[in-house]
């Protein structure tokens, strides 16, 4: 535990960077009075096995609702819940791998999903319908309160609420995404000041506080750091450029984001327990549905123990059996470090040319609900095609794609020496084809922590001066307008994408676009948004096809006319503002009385 003596209650005592992982969520703090203290990771107490508990360095994300008898009274108590009835952290994805329909995981990535009711009580996904659901906000605020309620036991006198907090999110989380997460903190009694930081800029942040002031003579004005980011559902990508300010000083500036996929430990740990099926199946054992998820569950078990051990030859795997023969029937193999490596290397991280792309295969016309993985598991492809994007040749203009000058590894698959061999190995060839120099690898960073401890420095930097990774907004925001014009039968007016937040918007800067608009209010409407983490050129008020843009959530709504009139079209201008916390606020303010419409997202009358 941190201390900190003769301060007083209210005042914050300490920089807190929360990961909320896909896959594990993990705290650092550091104290506000030390100028260089590093980032320390804070312990986390979860259940472990039926009553008892025990501080670890991560809590994984996972949240087990137990049948109403299946566990003694007393058995998930916590210091600060001794009549808790749920479990959250390692003995929920422990005890859940044997009953996986009560089981909640990867709620971070439904949390990010536009095509389901993301505040509806639907997780876990599937389960039957005796099984009690909550919603993947409620479950993201599950995680947090566990961490908020830990740390409040543990330091009394600063509580989580009182300090300066910053909570991480992927790069590729849009508006909406954003928007959900800072509602789930504050579900959960984070403070309402907390901040987000995307992911690989908290990656490079804990690298700057392992390098202290030493950082600026291992990278020099004009290269590129490459973040690559597999964790347990997602892959992020990002670039962050090496500037030199007017003072003659270094600083960064993040250049590029990549798109969200739907790629990583989660994809890795099903390919897995389809190998080990293959291998049952060919020795005389079928497993069914049931049983497939719970091995599933296993050999990401499995998977994380190979990889975070390399002396480990194979990790043991016992599948329970169905009805009558429960124990008679259970299954027992192992997990082979030979396995491991095949799958992820030649099924997720292939050699590859750099002129590679991701691969569309022919959809089905249905398919079962679920979240929208990416097709291809193909990380290098995925990978090959953010560095050749079109619009990047600004950030390298002398060669086909980005030719990174470094490389920074995060994520919890890249703990494998031969994960980070496999990538910087393809990368490297890549770069040698053209010409160029081979990256170095910016090494120290742990990749289980990096990202909460580079929440809490640079929460510290802002509260106290130090290095910032200049960023804004990681998309360009645009807003449908309907276009005036004559009533033809049959067919819908023409929208227009109307640019309303360019890339890289700073945080607490607003624009207003000059043109009028007419805004419909006493009566339904609906407002479409988009974005777009490609077109980085488009400027406020830029207007183009919707087609060539992603659809966000829409909004319906009806805005509140004024009393003394029944409605219609009120002129206004269009307002945009990038919040301190890092969402994306749009209003639309009337023309001559000033009354205010916030019409993005948290849609309300002012």
């Amino acid at each position: 535990m941190i201390e900190i003596e003769g301060m007083d209650v209210g005042v914050p005592k300490f920089a807190i960077g929360i990961d909320l992982g896909t896959t594990n969520c993990a705290l650092a703090a550091t104290p506000l009075d030390v100028k260089d203290a590093e980032p320390v990771s804070f312990p986390v107490p979860q259940v472990i096995a039926p009553s008892e508990v025990k501080s670890e360095g991560l809590l994984p994300s996972f949240l087990y609702l137990p049948a109403r008898e299946e566990l003694p009274r007393g058995a998930l108590a916590l210091p600060w819940a001794p009549m808790s009835r749920v479990a959250v952290g390692r003995f929920a994805r422990d005890h859940g791998a044997g009953s996986p329909v009560r089981l909640i995981h990867s709620a971070k990535s439904w949390l990010s999903h536009a095509g389901v009711d993301r505040r509806g009580d639907i997780l876990p996904w599937g389960a039957p319908e005796d099984v009690p659901k909550i919603s993947p906000l409620d479950a993201s605020a599950r995680y947090l309160e566990h961490i908020r309620a830990a740390w409040d036991e543990a330091h009394p006198e600063a509580p989580l609420d009182e300090q300066e907090v910053v909570l991480t999110v992927p790069a590729s989380f849009d508006a909406i995404a954003r928007e959900l997460t800072v509602e789930a903190a504050m579900q959960a009694g984070l403070p309402g000041s907390l901040r987000l930081l995307e992911e690989p800029q908290a990656a490079l942040y804990a690298w700057l506080a392992d390098r202290g002031s030493s950082w600026r003579k291992e990278v020099k004005v004009g290269d590129t750091l490459l973040v690559v980011d597999v964790g347990g559902g997602t892959t992020d990508f990002s670039l962050i450029a090496v500037r030199q300010s007017d003072d003659g000083t270094l600083h960064l500036e993040r250049v590029a984001v990549g798109q969200h996929i739907l790629l990583g430990g989660d994809n890795m740990d099903l390919a897995l327990a389809h190998t080990v099926k293959a291998r049952l199946a060919s020795e005389g054992t079928a497993l069914d549905d049931w049983q497939m998820r719970a091995l599933t569950h296993a050999c990401r078990v499995g998977k994380e123990a190979l990889l975070a051990d390399p002396d480990l030859a194979e990790w043991p795997l016992v599948i329970a059996g169905r009805g009558s023969r429960l124990i008679g029937g259970t299954v027992r193999t192992a997990l082979q470090r030979a396995e491991v490596d095949r799958v992820l290397l030649e099924g997720f991280l292939p050699f590859v040319d750099a002129s590679a792309r991701p691969q569309q295969r022919r959809r089905m016309g249905l398919q079962t609900l679920g979240l929208p993985y990416a097709t291809d598991a193909g990380i290098t492809r995925h990978l090959a095609a953010f560095l050749g994007r079109e619009g990047l040749d600004r950030v390298d203009p002398a060669h086909s794609f980005v030719h990174p000058s470094a490389v920074l590894f995060n994520g919890g698959v890249t703990r494998s020496d031969t994960v980070r061999q496999r990538l910087l190995s393809i990368i490297t060839g890549w770069i040698e084809a053209e010409g160029g120099a081979a990256p170095t690898v910016l090494e120290g960073v742990h990749p289980d922590q990096a990202v909460s401890r580079g929440g809490a420095y640079y929460a510290h930097a802002r509260s106290s001066g130090g290095v910032r990774i200049k960023g804004g907004t990681a998309r360009s925001y645009y807003v449908g307008v309907e276009q005036a014009g004559l009533a033809v039968p049959g067919l819908e007016p023409d929208v227009d994408a109307l640019c309303i937040a360019p890339f890289g918007m700073e945080e607490g800067s607003e624009v207003e676009l000059p043109e009028p608009f007419g805004l419909y209010v006493g009566e339904p409407v609906a407002f479409r948004f988009f974005g777009s983490g490609e077109r980085q050129a488009d400027a406020v008020g830029a207007v183009l096809a919707p087609e060539a843009l992603d659809e966000l959530a829409p909004i319906e709504i009806t805005l509140t006319a004024d009393e003394d009139s029944p409605g219609g079209v009120v002129p206004v201008h269009l307002h945009a503002r990038v919040t301190e916390v890092g969402t994306l606020e749009l209003s639309a303010v009337e023309d001559g009385t000033g009354r205010r419409w916030k019409l993005s997202f948290n849609v309300r009358v002012e």
